[in-house]
């Protein structure tokens, strides 16, 4: 479902439930939410607005005003929830990498070896970007406007899953020992490799498949990451 009452011609929706929760329109005149849950239900409304016209239009393409009319609410409401628009576009950032973490420690990890772990947490992370290809653009693709501090963001979030894939093989190795044959740039290397690779079919294609993706992915992962 999409945030907006319009909907606007060439913009997406974000799939509710996926990376953002949508509540439906606030109630005219009275009702019994208090004035946290109204502006928590706001502020939901304008991070999905925000990461809808982010992937369509671009950093550059829209402003905080038309944020706010595609949510439904307020720009004194967006100024309540957002000291700028930069920090609605990284608060969103902030949620996309939560989420794909999350996914990633959902993993059943039973029963694998090193090679199937690093296969199976690649590929939770490529099908969470397939399941909202609305906000995978917006925050693989279009977020990297934003500049330095954007890239920031990207090293500090890249290398989170690094550490949990790394965390993950140490912890399936006998004894709990770090896998000493593997240096820290098979782990972070495979990250930048799949998020590259995801990047570019997002920006190159409007329906990309990106589990046929990580399945050719997961040819040189099984062979990086045999056991030595």
């Amino acid at each position: 479902m999409s945030v907006t009452s319009a909907p606007d011609a060439g913009i997406g929706s974000v799939r509710d439930g996926v990376f953002f929760t949508l509540p439906e329109a606030l109630p005219r005149g009275r009702h019994g939410l208090s004035r946290d849950q109204v502006q928590e239900a706001q502020r939901e409304r304008l991070l999905a607005a925000m990461t809808e016209l982010l992937a369509a239009r671009g950093y550059r393409g829209f402003g905080p005003g038309e944020v706010a009319r595609r949510a439904g609410v307020s720009l004194a409401a967006f100024y309540e929830c957002f000291e700028n628009k930069d920090r609605c576009v990284f608060s969103g950032y902030d949620r996309f990498i939560e989420v794909l973490l999350a996914r990633m420690t959902e993993v059943d990890l039973k029963g694998k070896d090193r090679a199937e772990l690093a296969r199976a947490l690649i590929g939770a992370y490529l099908d969470t970007l397939q399941s909202d290809l609305v906000v995978a653009r917006a925050y693989q693709v279009e977020i990297d406007a934003l500049g330095p501090a954007a890239r920031e963001r990207r090293r500090e979030s890249l290398n989170l899953f690094a550490a949990y894939i790394r965390e993950v093989v140490d912890r399936s190795s006998t004894g709990g020992q770090a896998a000493d044959d593997l240096p820290w740039t098979a782990y972070i290397g495979v990250v930048y490799a799949a998020r590259q690779l995801a990047s570019d079919a997002l920006d190159a294609e409007a329906e990309p498949d990106l589990g046929a993706l990580g399945a050719d992915l997961h040819i040189w992962i099984s062979d990086l990451f045999r056991p030595g």
